[in-house]
């Protein structure tokens, strides 16, 4: 007599697996276990990662004088609130994880919705993570190779070292990776208080020469603008990383749109006053020849225990690559639930209840794009893209606000801030191309449309042959990490 096999998984589940599913403590689902505290921490702890501490220069750079500079940080922290009050609408409106894939599949339905969960599960999510843990090696191994820079192989071992740990720690239970996140956004708050606090007292000292004539010199061309936006943005990026775990958050009605009001505002300002500080002490040629604006910032100002500074960074870094990974996982957690990624992907640790299949996926990911060098090539192509599908969020919203009146809308926006995203976004991707062609753009938006090359065969015609090779490997996958199927979310 054949064996009756698993309708959601295909396999047959072994005398252990049945027993272990007879009587589960918990449903099969993630648990609802982030509280408001740390969603707040979420939200601090990803924006706040090496941004501040490298992108100073880079937004610099494009800008050319400190007003310009300080206008682009206030900017871009305003810019990230409005995005963020958008999305908390859409957040509290579609209670489902997944960010922006949940909803531009309830607005343009799952063809965009698939390019979305195929960009960024394949490339945007994992690469971020590799670009913070990659900025986390740089800052670990500087105190043992003082004056020179630390040999590739050595950062390149500590990155790959710190995807694997963080992915393990998420892994291993949500409220672990919780409690990193908290701990290490406390001690990255800290040593920013620390810099913002001795950069008021030398403000106050009378050190005001880099802030006269401040605008002298400054930018005006249409790409540089946009590119100073991008890496200033870059450091702001993770306001929209509550809205990935909203299955998990504690009372989202009400948690989310909280947490956004209190983590973007203290994040803005906290990058504002940084850079107030870092100008009191560095003309803007220093800050340009700086290797690490914040560790000479310490040299100069903390000069007993300047070596607090580092050490901080680092503790920065590794919360932010945290929050990625942490966030990271459900994104293709829930694509691989709706049928858009292979379906081991969506199963759940049944003794940790964790999305362990998709965060080990977007670790070995990480490890991979961990490989090249160049950190801001990846930022620009990582920005290009994901504004983007920002862009085609807050778009979703506007279509909604008339094809599904019926949704309910705890919070209800302006529908102007949802108009001024849209545009934004779209100066913020055609500026740069405009200003100044490359071809990464182009590799970029051919690869975000070959992903239909695998949509149409295997999601839209769901072609039967290739089950054959996907059961046996779901199921000794399955039984080997110990994983299940989720149950269904309405």
């Amino acid at each position: 007599m054949r064996k009756r096999r698993d309708s959601q998984n295909g396999c047959v589940p072994n005398d252990g697996q049945k027993a272990s599913m007879k009587h589960p403590a918990k449903a099969t689902v993630l648990q609802k276990e982030v509280s408001l505290l740390s969603g707040v921490c979420l939200i601090v702890g990803t924006m706040i990662g090496s941004g501040i501490f490298i992108s100073p220069k880079a937004v610099l750079l494009n800008t050319g004088a400190v007003g310009p500079c300080l206008l682009v940080w206030a900017s871009c922290g305003l810019l990230s609130t409005l995005g963020a009050l958008c999305y908390a609408e859409l957040g509290t409106m579609i209670t489902k994880s997944g960010g922006e894939y949940s909803y531009l599949m309830e607005g343009f339905g799952p063809v965009v919705a698939y390019l979305y969960s195929w960009t960024t599960a394949i490339v945007l999510k994992p690469s971020s993570f590799a670009i913070i843990s990659l900025s986390f090696a740089k800052y670990a191994a500087a105190p043992f190779y003082p004056g020179c820079t630390p040999p590739l192989i050595v950062t390149k071992c500590l990155a790959a070292a710190c995807i694997l740990l963080i992915t393990l720690v998420n892994c291993t239970s949500v409220r672990l990776a919780s409690f990193v996140q908290n701990f290490f956004t406390a001690a990255k708050l800290m040593i920013i208080f620390v810099i913002v606090v001795s950069g008021l007292v030398m403000l106050a000292q009378g050190h005001t020469e880099n802030f006269s004539n401040s605008f002298e010199g400054g930018s005006t061309s249409f790409g540089t603008i946009g590119l100073a936006f991008y890496n200033g943005l870059w450091a702001y990026d993770g306001w929209n990383q509550l809205n990935v775990i909203t299955e998990e958050l504690k009372n989202p009605y009400r948690n989310l749109p909280l947490a956004v009001l209190i983590g973007i505002p203290l994040v803005s300002a906290c990058y504002v006053l940084v850079n107030v500080s870092y100008f009191t002490v560095m003309t803007t040629t220093e800050v340009l020849q700086s290797s690490a604006v914040a560790v000479t910032y310490g040299h100069r100002v903390l000069h007993p225990v300047s070596w607090i500074v580092p050490l901080f960074v680092v503790f920065s870094t590794f919360g932010s690559a945290n929050g990625s990974c942490f966030t990271a996982g459900r994104l293709t957690y829930v694509a691989g639930r709706e049928g858009h990624m292979v379906k081991i992907l969506s199963y759940i640790s049944l003794r940790r209840y964790t999305p362990a299949p998709a965060l080990m996926f977007n670790g070995l990911l990480a490890l991979f794009y961990s490989i090249p060098a160049d950190i801001e090539v990846l930022i620009n192509y990582f920005s290009f893209a994901q504004w983007a599908f920002y862009g085609l969020t807050a778009l979703a919203l506007i279509v909604m606000r008339f094809t599904r009146k019926d949704l309910p809308r705890p919070v209800r926006i302006p529908i102007v801030f949802a108009v001024l995203m849209v545009l934004i976004s779209c100066y913020l991707v055609l500026a740069p191309i405009i200003d100044k062609p490359e071809m990464e753009y182009l590799y970029c938006t051919m690869f975000i449309f070959s992903g239909l090359v695998l949509y149409y065969p295997f999601v839209y015609r769901k072609v039967r042959w290739l089950n054959k090779y996907i059961e046996p490997i779901t199921m000794h996958l399955q039984l080997l990490m110990e994983v299940v199927p989720p149950e269904n979310v309405q």
